[in-house]
């Protein structure tokens, strides 16, 4: 990987410009460019590639600003690796010598970005005339002028009650067209650093979607600073802000970045678009449409569908009563499960729902796009407000969250089983082999016998790779979830009502894996 220069030292083109797909180059066979080839280029490849290092590695700096202490005349530092550093030299060299592979990436992702949205930067149609870069931090773009004023709050007042009793978790998303994703994401890591906030957030030009956790002071003021910078204000409100009991505790680290989708559909925004949606119910106007397709469910000619655009393993310790819930693991499979069954839905009026709000705005998009539906309706907040408003309402058992909680519980419902007895269980478990990154639902009978792995063939592997733990082969994905269909084809008529138990083997006994739904690949907090 090349080493990156400041960005006063011109434009020279170092060799990872050649695997960026997005330019435009002569020959991508060569790894060194010589001069021949830089000849070749043509002004306007140079300018944007030049363009995107420097914004790139400026973004980078800014994201390391401090404030210096109260005695010093300047008025910044800048803190990387546990370093601080006094002066813009310092900490520039600093990050052209170690960063050079987060700079490189991060220039990628500019470059794409320019690709996708050319006309975004005209400036660089008359570089000579203007500086394009000095431009971008003009009028207040500077991201430290959007950071919140903390000098009147003690380091131990942001960083208090951080834990699940006294902290707090926001989920919230936005829709909105951003022409400088990238600068939002500088912004909001500078700013979740800023506050001691830890969590997610994914940024793309479509907008942004966050969970992040910290003190109830450092949420607060989060959620100020949202409502206040002139690129959400007109978009957001303060009930767009899901909340619920946590804190940083909550998730590993902070991760922050730009991608193509705030939520991973996997087809591209420019062909369905958020500005499409289903119809958004209120909470009140959901309970009364569920309340209704409820009575009628036993109706042969019911043409109401109530559909759960979850993954199974949310579903499956969670969901409306009567819903048909897709056996799908994530939900860029979404649009293929409609396809496979598009059927089903033909004129058939369909009720949404996912856990924010998020997933349904690009699925009814999807959905409606299809053609076939009478309606589509779509539960306005998620799940989140639905509970919120009703705990005991037509929602049973838990709430799955993508963080180190699991899950969120509002009433005392328990809808799933232990996979191994049967027993009433609904608190997930990764699996107790290293390798494997599956949820499993073992009660605590079950666990004491040993019985902590997704399924048997994957407890007798992790066995095995105890008595030799020099094995290193140990496939990632259990062998009960590569028999899982990954696209289910639903029956034509199917209506699914609330779940009968139903006998299970006794503990220990095999049985194909592929009949139980928390056999899967846990996501991690980074995926969706």
């Amino acid at each position: 990987m090349p080493s990156f220069t400041s960005p006063d030292q011109g434009d020279d083109l170092e060799a990872c410009v050649l695997r960026f797909s997005d330019l435009d180059l002569k020959d991508t066979r060569l790894i060194n460019p010589s001069s021949g080839l830089k000849a070749e280029l043509d002004v306007s490849t140079k300018k944007k590639y030049s363009f995107a290092k420097k914004k790139a590695f400026a973004l980078f700096v800014k994201t390391k600003e401090v404030p210096a202490r109260p005695f010093e005349c300047k008025e910044k530092w800048w803190k990387c690796c546990q370093q601080l550093f006094r002066d813009r030299i310092s900490i520039h060299r600093h990050v052209a010598t170690q960063h050079a592979d987060e700079i490189c990436h991060q220039t990628a992702s500019v470059l794409k970005q320019l690709a996708v949205t050319p006309n975004t930067l005209k400036s660089l149609k008359s570089e000579d005339s203007r500086n394009p870069l000095k431009e971008y931090f003009t009028y207040n773009r500077e991201v430290s002028a959007w950071l919140p004023d903390i000098s009147c709050f003690s380091p131990d007042e942001l960083i208090s009650s951080q834990g699940s009793d006294g902290g707090e978790v926001l989920l919230y998303y936005c829709y909105r067209d951003l022409e400088d994703p990238h600068w939002v994401c500088a912004w909001q890591t500078a700013l979740c650093q800023h506050l001691s906030l830890t969590g997610k957030v994914r940024i793309a030009t479509e907008g942004i979607n966050g969970t992040v956790g910290g003190s109830k002071l450092a949420t607060r003021l989060y959620v100020e600073v949202m409502l206040s910078c002139p690129l959400f204000k007109d978009y957001m409100c303060k009930d767009d802000f899901k909340t619920s009991k946590g804190g940083a505790c909550c998730f590993p680290e902070l991760r922050v970045g730009v991608f193509e989708e705030i939520v991973p559909m996997g087809i591209s925004p420019n062909k369905i678009s958020y500005k499409k949606p289903g119809i958004h119910l209120s909470p009140g106007e959901f309970h009364k449409e569920v309340e209704e397709f409820l009575s009628q469910a036993n109706e042969e000619q019911n043409d109401t569908i109530l559909l759960d655009c979850r993954n199974f393993y949310e579903s499956k310790i969670g969901r409306f009563q009567g819903c048909l819930a897709p056996d799908i693991r994530k939900f860029s499979y979404f649009p293929s499960y409609i396809d496979k069954n598009l059927e089903l839905f033909r004129e058939k009026k369909v009720l949404m729902y996912c856990t924010g709000g998020i997933r349904c705005e690009r699925g009814s998009a999807y959905l409606k796009a299809k053609g076939v539906c009478k309606e589509v309706f779509q539960l306005k907040g998620g799940i989140h407000k639905y509970l919120e408003e009703f705990p005991n309402g037509f929602y049973k058992g838990k709430l799955f969250v993508f963080d180190e909680r699991y899950a969120l519980s509002y009433n005392s419902d328990i809808v799933s089983e232990c996979s191994y007895c049967g027993a009433p269980w609904d608190q997930y478990k990764l699996c107790s082999t290293p390798q494997c990154r599956q949820l499993i639902l073992a009660c605590p009978a079950c666990q004491r016998q040993g019985f902590t792995a997704c399924c048997v063939t994957c407890q007798d592997k992790g066995r095995r790779l105890a008595l030799s733990p020099t094995q290193s082969s140990f496939k990632e994905e259990c062998e009960c979830t590569a028999r899982r269909p990954r696209i289910p084809s639903e029956l034509p008529q199917q209506v699914r009502l609330p779940v009968s138990p139903r006998p299970r083997p006794g503990v220990g006994e095999d049985r194909p894996c592929s009949r139980e739904r928390q056999q899967q690949d846990f996501p991690r907090p980074s995926q969706s």
